[in-house]
């Protein structure tokens, strides 16, 4: 038989997955599971590291070259991933504990008849004898095994399941996919001897995410977090139920979880909590309920978010500090996957370290201590490090530190002073009170400028500060730059909530804080030609989208409740966005939207088509 290409393989990836071509990192995986070699694929969390296995599984069952067994760690994981690929036209089956003996009968009876293109398994089960016993009864085309820093015992994840994999190599001769989002050199060396790979390809690309914006707040008490928790989402536009866009919380603990979600329900937040603690049901309700927009903040521990595919998270705070730079990085990857603007707040304290010591405190080795140890100290060194966020992120994945990113907040000199501590908190009461004439400075500068802004800003701006961030609205050109020179900047945003308090300014809009003069009109952006925020209103306007994506996501809502999907299974929000701009007329117009594919356009294409002519016309 000839062997397969890249070519045929991308053929597979437009036909049956929607997408014209590859993104960075997955062609070369492809390449090396399609020529028979191993393979180490570590890839950003968002950057499609399933179609390096699902791609040269379905090429391979086409060609009659067998199952690719696929090793995932999470129930809920796999069910997605089979629902996704069953939605597609794709034959695909999960073996799991969560399955009842009739389940489980019919997927190793189509497995064993070669009828299915994937088989995902736990690596629980793929460590047993029985399920071994098994495999040399049918072709196998590929092992992928997912999650694979769990391999390692310097990873952030370690299950021990995971070392017995090697295994697997003893039953079948197949090439191995090991994929992971978040493997630094000595986690990949580890996963290569763990797994036995033989001369492993290593594939991987940058680290660096350039939508999101990474910031870190020095805060000790549950209220001062919680107080910039609600300012967070205040300021993203995620307090209430109309909107774009989505919030998620991590806490280290369940307890922490239930408590943030009560105080944030408690203010009128559209907020749900998960956590392992809860029922399987009420999971499942408090998951499709953030899918569904119904709730638009969720407060979870750790055991949500590996397999979800979300494209609009426009915020994830972490209440509490993860116990590594690892677990960080996995879980603030989950914004922006849609590759618009996002932001990843980290809210750090000693009290944190000491919380993720008690968690891990059941460590089995001395080996394991000094792993957390290790990893405790990266964490705390990348919150308390006054480098680029984005820097000190790529630096710890591959040695190598690249260009600052130009947007967190150390690079923007947005460095929050100290923490909440009482020696912090008695430092600002001695503050001295500006006099009269700092504030009639203060007073003036708001009224020359073009927009409201932010109270830091502005006191930056009036103590000189060269921060690219005051580009925007004109405080670098102020009469009034750098007059307060003299004064902490404290003692500056201290002075402009007094002035808001007295009347004199007032807050403007939905980033708080802004500053304004009362009264005075704020042009719109058309009239501030130039402005830096306009760029931003219009692709805030494209996410939301016109008549024909509202009708779109109506009607995929209906058919997933229909079909007992996720509504992302019956077609992503980005596949929404593309129909809307492109308006397509023809089935033919449909096979060029990036994300729908012939089994889509086989089942819902007629329905879409049908929409856009009820809803669709000229831009106007």
């Amino acid at each position: 038989m000839e062997l397969p290409t890249l070519a045929d393989a991308t053929d597979i990836l437009a036909r049956v997955f929607g997408h014209a071509e590859f993104r960075p990192g997955q062609a070369d995986a492809v390449a090396a599971a399609i020529a028979g070699r191993d393979a180490i694929v570590v890839l950003p969390t968002g950057s499609g590291k399933s179609l390096c296995y699902q791609v040269p599984a379905v090429l391979a069952s086409e060609r009659g070259a067998g199952t690719t067994i696929v090793i995932s760690p999470l129930i809920a994981l796999m069910r997605d991933q089979v629902g996704a690929l069953l939605a597609r036209g794709v034959r695909a089956a999960a073996l799991h504990s969560q399955q009842d003996p009739d389940e489980q009968q019919a997927a190793v009876k189509a497995f064993l008849r070669g009828e299915l293109a994937l088989l995902y398994v736990s690596p629980e089960r793929a460590a047993h004898d029985g399920f071994r016993r098994m495999l040399p009864r049918t072709p196998i085309a590929l092992l992928a095994i997912d999650e694979a820093h769990c391999v390692s015992q310097w990873g952030h994840d370690f299950r021990p399941d995971y070392m017995r994999l090697n295994e697997l190599r003893e039953a079948i001769e197949a090439p191995v996919l090991a994929l992971t989002a978040t493997a630094t050199p000595r986690v990949a060396d580890e996963i290569e001897r763990g797994l036995g790979l033989r001369a492993p390809e290593r594939v991987h690309t940058g680290f660096d995410r350039p939508n999101l914006r990474f910031e870190v707040r020095m805060l000790r008490t549950q209220a001062a977090r919680l107080a910039a928790l609600h300012e967070a989402l205040e300021r993203d536009g995620l307090r209430t139920r109309r909107g774009s866009g989505r919030a998620i919380v991590y806490c280290a603990t369940r307890k922490t979880v239930e408590r943030v979600a009560k105080a944030l329900r408690s203010s009128s937040v559209p907020v749900g909590f998960y956590h392992a603690g809860r029922t399987k049901l009420a999971r499942e309700r408090a998951q499709l309920a953030f899918e569904a927009g119904r709730t638009r903040v969720l407060v979870a521990t750790n055991a949500f978010g590996m397999g979800i595919d979300l494209p609009d998270i426009r915020l994830i705070v972490h209440f509490q500090t993860p116990g590594s730079v690892e677990a960080y990085y996995q879980e603030a990857g989950r914004a922006g996957r849609d590759g618009e603007p996002a932001r990843c707040l980290l809210f750090f304290g000693a009290g944190d370290l000491a919380t993720q010591r008690r968690l891990s405190s059941g460590a089995s080795s001395v080996l394991l201590e000094q792993r957390r140890d290790q990893a405790l100290a990266a964490i705390e060194g990348y919150a308390r490090g006054s480098a680029c966020r984005q820097q000190g992120l790529v630096a710890h994945f591959t040695g190598s530190e690249g260009v600052a990113c130009g947007s967190c907040d150390v690079c923007r000199d947005e460095v929050a002073c100290g923490d909440d501590s009482a020696e912090t908190a008695a430092a600002a009461e001695a503050l001295a009170p500006l006099p009269d004439a700092a504030l009639e400075t203060i007073v003036a500068a708001v009224g020359r400028l073009t927009r409201p802004v932010g109270k830091g800003n502005l006191a930056r701006a009036l103590r000189g500060s060269r921060a690219k961030s005051l580009s925007r609205g004109g405080l670098l050109t102020l009469p009034e730059y750098g007059t307060l020179a003299a004064y902490e900047e404290r003692a500056i945003t201290r002075a402009v909530d007094g002035l808001i308090a007295d009347g004199r300014l007032c807050r403007m809009g939905r980033k708080y804080p802004t500053v304004w003069i009362p009264g005075r009109p704020v042009r719109s952006s058309e009239d501030r030609a130039g402005d830096a925020s306009r760029p931003a209103r219009r692709r805030n306007t494209r996410s939301r989208g016109g008549p024909v994506a509202r009708a779109l996501d109506a009607y995929r809502k209906r058919q997933a409740r229909a079909l007992k999907w996720k509504s992302y299974m019956v077609f992503q929000r980005r596949v929404i966005l593309a129909i809307d701009r492109a308006q397509p007329a023809t089935r033919a117009d449909l096979q060029r939207i990036p994300g729908l594919g012939d089994a889509k356009i086989a089942r819902f294409g007629d329905d879409i088509l049908a929409l856009v002519r009820q809803h669709g016309g000229p831009a106007g």
